[in-house]
């Protein structure tokens, strides 16, 4: 088991809030709504990360502290048209300032796309942002319940070909994948 022990740390708004590094950092990145809440609370074994079925509610950089070892860190979720521009560039900045500050931190950077939907514009952004800064960088599709076997695998194949990362296939309602990430963790944080 990966997680043995987890609390939520900290909302962070300013970097002053981050808290001080330990044995490394896990983040996860997400358009809205693509299921990030959802995954750690099923990484966590608990319901410690808010789910809403209104997307844009992870506003802050959330700090987890797992096995009193490792932060795992729920950035806001992007692309969420709802919320002002302002707001959206304070996030920007906020997330920049992380990857910045804690590159020598993060030890994988997780980044949840739909699986019905093709790479969005911010998914690559993101995935400049890991390449620029020199993070590994996981692909985890979500939803992939909502896909026939043949379709999934057009789509890994997509995902594997756009961002040339490894690609895990994960759905929350059957825990397809769930077990790839934790190992995937695993080693990562080893």
């Amino acid at each position: 088991m990966l997680v043995r022990s987890v609390r939520f740390l900290v909302a962070a708004r300013t970097v002053e809030q981050f808290p001080q590094p330990l044995e490394g950092d896990v983040c996860f990145a997400g358009r809205s709504n693509v299921g990030k809440s959802t995954l750690l609370n099923i990484l966590f074994n608990q319901k410690l990360a808010k789910v809403s079925k209104t997307p844009g509610k992870t506003r802050t950089i959330n700090f987890y502290l797992v096995n009193e070892r490792y932060y795992f860190v729920d950035l806001p979720g992007y692309g969420y048209a709802a919320v002002s521009k302002a707001e959206r560039q304070q996030w920007k900045k906020l997330i920049e300032d992380y990857f910045s500050l804690r590159k020598n931190e993060i030890k994988l950077s997780v980044l949840l796309v739909d699986s019905r939907l093709t790479a969005q514009e911010s998914d690559k952004i993101f995935a400049e942002y890991c390449d620029y800064y020199g993070l590994n960088l996981l692909i985890v599709l979500s939803k992939t319940d909502k896909l026939s076997e043949s379709e999934l695998k057009k789509v890994v194949q997509y995902f594997s070909d756009e961002f040339g990362s490894e690609v895990i296939p994960y759905s929350a309602l059957t825990k397809r994948g769930v077990k790839e990430i934790v190992d995937r963790l695993a080693q990562a944080l080893e």
